[in-house]
Protein backbone atom coordinates (compact mmCIF):
# COMPACT_ATOMS: atom_id res chain seq x y z
CA UNK A 1 0.00 0.00 0.00
CA UNK A 2 0.98 3.20 -1.15
CA UNK A 3 -0.43 7.13 0.19
CA UNK A 4 -0.56 10.48 -1.09
CA UNK A 5 -0.66 13.14 1.39
CA UNK A 6 -1.87 16.22 -0.13
CA UNK A 7 -3.94 19.29 1.15
CA UNK A 8 -4.21 23.00 -0.02
CA UNK A 9 -0.31 23.18 0.57
CA UNK A 10 0.29 21.20 -2.91
CA UNK A 11 -2.33 23.30 -4.93
CA UNK A 12 -0.62 25.42 -7.26
CA UNK A 13 -1.88 28.38 -5.84
CA UNK A 14 -2.86 27.54 -2.58
CA UNK A 15 -1.28 28.67 0.36
CA UNK A 16 1.59 26.49 2.72
CA UNK A 17 0.55 27.77 5.93
CA UNK A 18 2.42 26.48 9.40
CA UNK A 19 -0.93 25.15 10.67
CA UNK A 20 -1.26 23.18 6.93
CA UNK A 21 2.25 21.64 6.72
CA UNK A 22 3.14 20.88 10.53
CA UNK A 23 -0.65 18.66 9.91
CA UNK A 24 0.69 16.59 7.11
CA UNK A 25 3.99 16.26 9.30
CA UNK A 26 1.80 14.75 11.91
CA UNK A 27 0.37 12.26 9.43
CA UNK A 28 3.28 11.52 7.98
CA UNK A 29 5.44 10.87 11.12
CA UNK A 30 2.13 8.36 12.03
CA UNK A 31 1.77 6.49 8.66
CA UNK A 32 6.12 6.19 9.44
CA UNK A 33 5.43 4.55 12.25
CA UNK A 34 3.18 1.87 11.33
CA UNK A 35 5.32 1.49 8.24
CA UNK A 36 2.88 2.72 5.43
CA UNK A 37 4.88 4.03 2.29
CA UNK A 38 3.77 7.62 1.21
CA UNK A 39 4.35 10.25 -0.37
CA UNK A 40 3.83 14.21 0.21
CA UNK A 41 2.61 16.25 -2.57
CA UNK A 42 3.87 19.80 -2.26
CA UNK A 43 3.08 23.06 -4.39
CA UNK A 44 6.38 23.81 -6.27
CA UNK A 45 5.75 27.60 -5.32
CA UNK A 46 6.48 26.35 -2.09
CA UNK A 47 8.78 23.53 -1.86
CA UNK A 48 10.90 20.82 -4.34
CA UNK A 49 12.01 18.17 -2.64
CA UNK A 50 9.33 15.93 -3.39
CA UNK A 51 6.62 15.28 -5.84
CA UNK A 52 4.27 18.09 -7.09
CA UNK A 53 0.57 17.46 -7.63
CA UNK A 54 0.91 17.77 -10.79
CA UNK A 55 3.50 15.07 -10.63
CA UNK A 56 2.00 12.40 -8.76
CA UNK A 57 0.46 9.89 -10.85
CA UNK A 58 -2.77 8.17 -9.35
CA UNK A 59 -1.76 4.61 -10.67
CA UNK A 60 1.04 4.95 -8.29
CA UNK A 61 -1.28 5.45 -5.22
CA UNK A 62 -3.65 3.38 -3.31
CA UNK A 63 -5.21 5.77 -0.77
CA UNK A 64 -4.96 9.78 -0.70
CA UNK A 65 -5.47 11.45 2.35
CA UNK A 66 -6.08 15.02 2.29
CA UNK A 67 -5.12 17.09 5.35
CA UNK A 68 -6.70 20.34 7.36
CA UNK A 69 -8.03 23.08 5.74
CA UNK A 70 -11.88 23.08 4.26
CA UNK A 71 -13.25 20.43 2.66
CA UNK A 72 -14.63 22.73 0.17
CA UNK A 73 -14.12 24.53 -3.53
CA UNK A 74 -13.25 23.28 -7.25
CA UNK A 75 -9.80 22.32 -6.41
CA UNK A 76 -10.79 19.69 -3.58
CA UNK A 77 -13.74 18.25 -6.12
CA UNK A 78 -11.00 18.15 -8.96
CA UNK A 79 -9.10 15.61 -6.87
CA UNK A 80 -11.87 13.52 -6.30
CA UNK A 81 -11.89 13.07 -10.38
CA UNK A 82 -8.21 12.57 -10.63
CA UNK A 83 -8.02 10.12 -7.77
CA UNK A 84 -11.15 8.11 -8.33
CA UNK A 85 -9.62 4.75 -8.59
CA UNK A 86 -8.04 5.67 -4.71
CA UNK A 87 -9.36 5.58 -1.62
CA UNK A 88 -10.26 9.23 -0.58
CA UNK A 89 -9.73 10.34 3.26
CA UNK A 90 -10.21 13.50 4.90
CA UNK A 91 -8.39 14.24 8.21
CA UNK A 92 -8.17 17.18 10.27
CA UNK A 93 -10.41 19.17 7.94
CA UNK A 94 -12.98 21.38 8.57
CA UNK A 95 -16.68 20.83 7.29
CA UNK A 96 -18.73 23.77 5.96
CA UNK A 97 -21.51 22.00 4.36
CA UNK A 98 -21.65 18.14 4.83
CA UNK A 99 -23.83 18.11 1.32
CA UNK A 100 -20.98 19.76 -0.50
CA UNK A 101 -19.37 17.32 -3.35
CA UNK A 102 -16.10 18.09 -2.37
CA UNK A 103 -17.00 16.47 1.06
CA UNK A 104 -19.34 14.03 -0.33
CA UNK A 105 -16.70 12.60 -2.58
CA UNK A 106 -13.69 11.00 0.09
CA UNK A 107 -14.94 7.82 1.28
CA UNK A 108 -13.90 8.82 4.41
CA UNK A 109 -14.27 12.56 6.48
CA UNK A 110 -12.39 12.27 9.44
CA UNK A 111 -13.40 16.03 10.65
CA UNK A 112 -11.75 18.59 13.39
CA UNK A 113 -14.72 20.61 13.06
CA UNK A 114 -18.77 20.16 11.39
CA UNK A 115 -21.84 21.85 11.91
CA UNK A 116 -23.54 19.88 15.18
CA UNK A 117 -20.12 17.86 15.34
CA UNK A 118 -18.14 17.43 18.31
CA UNK A 119 -14.68 19.73 17.63
CA UNK A 120 -11.32 17.32 17.63
CA UNK A 121 -7.71 19.09 18.03
CA UNK A 122 -5.96 20.55 15.02
CA UNK A 123 -3.65 17.98 13.87
CA UNK A 124 -0.63 20.56 13.99
CA UNK A 125 -0.57 19.98 17.52
CA UNK A 126 1.31 16.96 17.14
CA UNK A 127 3.56 17.96 14.55
CA UNK A 128 7.24 16.29 15.35
CA UNK A 129 9.20 18.82 17.61
CA UNK A 130 12.47 20.09 15.59
CA UNK A 131 15.12 21.67 16.80
CA UNK A 132 15.35 25.90 17.43
CA UNK A 133 16.89 28.15 14.68
CA UNK A 134 18.10 31.58 14.80
CA UNK A 135 15.40 34.78 14.85
CA UNK A 136 16.35 37.20 12.88
CA UNK A 137 15.18 40.79 12.41
CA UNK A 138 15.67 42.50 8.41
CA UNK A 139 15.64 46.23 9.07
CA UNK A 140 15.56 47.53 5.52
CA UNK A 141 16.13 51.27 4.53
CA UNK A 142 13.87 53.27 2.72
CA UNK A 143 14.46 54.84 -0.41
CA UNK A 144 16.66 57.35 -0.13
CA UNK A 145 16.51 59.94 -3.56
CA UNK A 146 18.90 62.10 -1.88
CA UNK A 147 22.01 59.62 -2.81
CA UNK A 148 21.06 60.18 -6.21
CA UNK A 149 23.02 57.85 -8.25
CA UNK A 150 24.57 56.81 -5.55
CA UNK A 151 21.63 54.79 -4.48
CA UNK A 152 22.24 50.93 -4.30
CA UNK A 153 19.20 50.35 -2.76
CA UNK A 154 16.66 48.57 -5.20
CA UNK A 155 19.25 46.04 -6.16
CA UNK A 156 21.48 45.93 -3.09
CA UNK A 157 17.79 44.61 -1.55
CA UNK A 158 16.99 41.83 -4.20
CA UNK A 159 20.29 40.74 -3.65
CA UNK A 160 19.84 40.54 0.70
CA UNK A 161 16.34 39.28 -0.06
CA UNK A 162 17.91 36.00 -2.14
CA UNK A 163 20.72 35.51 -0.19
CA UNK A 164 18.50 35.41 3.06
CA UNK A 165 15.89 33.12 2.09
CA UNK A 166 18.73 30.40 1.68
CA UNK A 167 18.71 30.67 5.45
CA UNK A 168 17.20 28.22 8.10
CA UNK A 169 16.17 31.09 10.22
CA UNK A 170 12.79 32.77 11.24
CA UNK A 171 12.39 35.92 9.74
CA UNK A 172 11.01 39.28 11.38
CA UNK A 173 10.30 42.16 9.11
CA UNK A 174 11.00 45.31 11.48
CA UNK A 175 10.34 48.48 10.87
CA UNK A 176 11.85 51.64 13.34
CA UNK A 177 8.94 53.65 12.34
CA UNK A 178 6.65 54.47 15.30
CA UNK A 179 3.00 54.40 15.29
CA UNK A 180 0.93 54.82 18.04
CA UNK A 181 -2.63 54.04 16.39
CA UNK A 182 -1.07 51.13 13.95
CA UNK A 183 -1.16 47.72 15.91
CA UNK A 184 1.52 46.47 13.00
CA UNK A 185 4.31 49.19 14.23
CA UNK A 186 5.80 49.86 17.79
CA UNK A 187 4.53 52.92 19.64
CA UNK A 188 7.68 53.60 22.19
CA UNK A 189 11.13 53.00 21.63
CA UNK A 190 10.64 50.78 24.53
CA UNK A 191 8.60 49.20 22.74
CA UNK A 192 11.17 48.36 19.63
CA UNK A 193 13.76 47.75 22.31
CA UNK A 194 11.76 44.83 23.46
CA UNK A 195 11.19 43.54 20.48
CA UNK A 196 15.40 43.46 19.63
CA UNK A 197 16.01 41.89 22.94
CA UNK A 198 14.33 39.21 21.83
CA UNK A 199 16.06 38.81 18.02
CA UNK A 200 18.89 36.32 17.98
CA UNK A 201 20.88 38.53 15.12
CA UNK A 202 19.69 41.53 13.07
CA UNK A 203 20.63 42.14 8.97
CA UNK A 204 19.80 45.76 8.38
CA UNK A 205 20.70 48.64 5.47
CA UNK A 206 19.32 51.43 7.75
CA UNK A 207 21.24 52.78 10.45
CA UNK A 208 19.32 52.66 13.36
CA UNK A 209 19.21 49.01 12.69
CA UNK A 210 22.86 48.78 13.24
CA UNK A 211 22.66 50.92 16.31
CA UNK A 212 19.69 50.06 17.70
CA UNK A 213 20.82 46.53 17.73
CA UNK A 214 23.70 47.18 19.51
CA UNK A 215 22.37 49.24 22.10
CA UNK A 216 20.10 45.83 22.79
CA UNK A 217 23.14 43.30 22.88
CA UNK A 218 22.20 42.09 19.19
CA UNK A 219 25.07 41.34 16.57
CA UNK A 220 24.22 42.98 13.33
CA UNK A 221 24.90 42.35 9.61
CA UNK A 222 25.34 45.65 8.68
CA UNK A 223 24.84 46.29 4.63
CA UNK A 224 25.58 50.20 3.45
CA UNK A 225 22.94 50.58 0.55
CA UNK A 226 24.90 53.34 -1.07
CA UNK A 227 27.40 52.93 -3.33
CA UNK A 228 30.75 53.52 -1.75
CA UNK A 229 29.41 53.86 1.99
CA UNK A 230 27.46 56.96 3.88
CA UNK A 231 25.59 57.15 6.96
CA UNK A 232 25.63 53.97 7.93
CA UNK A 233 29.33 52.82 7.56
CA UNK A 234 30.47 55.96 8.96
CA UNK A 235 27.90 54.27 12.30
CA UNK A 236 29.80 51.19 12.02
CA UNK A 237 33.28 53.09 12.27
CA UNK A 238 32.05 55.17 15.30
CA UNK A 239 31.40 51.54 17.11
CA UNK A 240 33.99 50.01 15.76
CA UNK A 241 31.66 47.47 14.38
CA UNK A 242 32.33 45.62 10.86
CA UNK A 243 29.53 46.65 7.25
CA UNK A 244 29.47 45.57 4.08
CA UNK A 245 29.94 48.20 1.30
CA UNK A 246 29.37 47.99 -2.07
CA UNK A 247 31.48 50.04 -4.19
CA UNK A 248 30.57 50.00 -7.77
CA UNK A 249 26.89 50.29 -8.61
CA UNK A 250 25.51 46.56 -9.65
CA UNK A 251 28.02 44.88 -7.31
CA UNK A 252 26.28 42.28 -4.86
CA UNK A 253 26.98 42.19 -1.56
CA UNK A 254 29.61 39.74 -1.15
CA UNK A 255 27.85 36.08 -0.24
CA UNK A 256 30.86 34.80 1.23
CA UNK A 257 31.05 37.63 3.14
CA UNK A 258 27.79 37.74 4.54
CA UNK A 259 27.99 33.99 5.26
CA UNK A 260 31.20 34.33 7.04
CA UNK A 261 29.33 37.48 9.80
CA UNK A 262 26.18 35.33 9.57
CA UNK A 263 28.28 32.58 11.33
CA UNK A 264 30.43 35.20 13.65
CA UNK A 265 27.53 36.41 14.86
CA UNK A 266 25.04 33.80 15.37
CA UNK A 267 28.32 32.21 18.19
CA UNK A 268 27.49 32.33 21.37
CA UNK A 269 30.72 34.20 21.58
CA UNK A 270 29.21 36.85 19.47
CA UNK A 271 26.01 37.88 21.02
CA UNK A 272 28.00 37.75 24.92
CA UNK A 273 30.67 40.27 22.92
CA UNK A 274 27.75 42.92 22.24
CA UNK A 275 25.89 41.92 25.21
CA UNK A 276 23.50 44.62 27.21
CA UNK A 277 23.02 47.84 26.44
CA UNK A 278 25.66 49.99 24.36
CA UNK A 279 25.29 52.81 26.22
CA UNK A 280 26.22 51.24 29.08
CA UNK A 281 29.73 50.19 27.30
CA UNK A 282 32.51 53.04 28.00
CA UNK A 283 33.41 53.22 24.55
CA UNK A 284 30.34 53.86 23.27
CA UNK A 285 29.40 56.40 26.18
CA UNK A 286 32.79 58.36 25.69
CA UNK A 287 31.37 59.22 22.22
CA UNK A 288 27.95 60.00 23.19
CA UNK A 289 29.45 62.47 25.71
CA UNK A 290 31.62 64.30 23.31
CA UNK A 291 28.64 64.89 21.10
CA UNK A 292 26.75 66.46 23.98
CA UNK A 293 29.75 68.05 25.53
CA UNK A 294 29.66 69.67 21.60
CA UNK A 295 26.23 70.57 21.93
CA UNK A 296 26.37 72.18 25.57
CA UNK A 297 29.23 74.30 24.16
CA UNK A 298 27.09 75.25 21.10
CA UNK A 299 24.28 77.25 23.40
CA UNK A 300 24.73 80.53 24.72
CA UNK A 301 23.71 78.72 28.33
CA UNK A 302 24.18 81.98 30.25
CA UNK A 303 21.45 83.11 28.50
CA UNK A 304 19.31 80.92 29.32
CA UNK A 305 20.41 80.69 32.71
CA UNK A 306 19.60 84.12 33.11
CA UNK A 307 16.34 84.28 31.53
CA UNK A 308 14.86 81.38 33.86
CA UNK A 309 15.86 83.68 36.92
Amino acid sequence: MRVLITGWFAFPNGEATAGDVGAARTVSAALHSAGIEHDIAWSPMFRNDGPTLAEADPDDYDHLVFVCGPAHGWQVRRLHERFARCTRIAVGVSVIDPDDDAVRGFHTVIARDRPGGIALPDLATAAPREPSVPVVGIVTAPAQPEYGHLSGHTEIHDRLSEWIVTKDCARVPLDTRLDTRDWRHCATTAQFDSLLRRIDLVVTTRLHGLVLALRNGVPAIAVDPVIGGAKVRAQARAFGWPVIVVDRPGDPPPPRRLDELWNRFLSPAARGAVDGDATSRPWSAQLVDELLDRLTRALPLEEYAAGSG
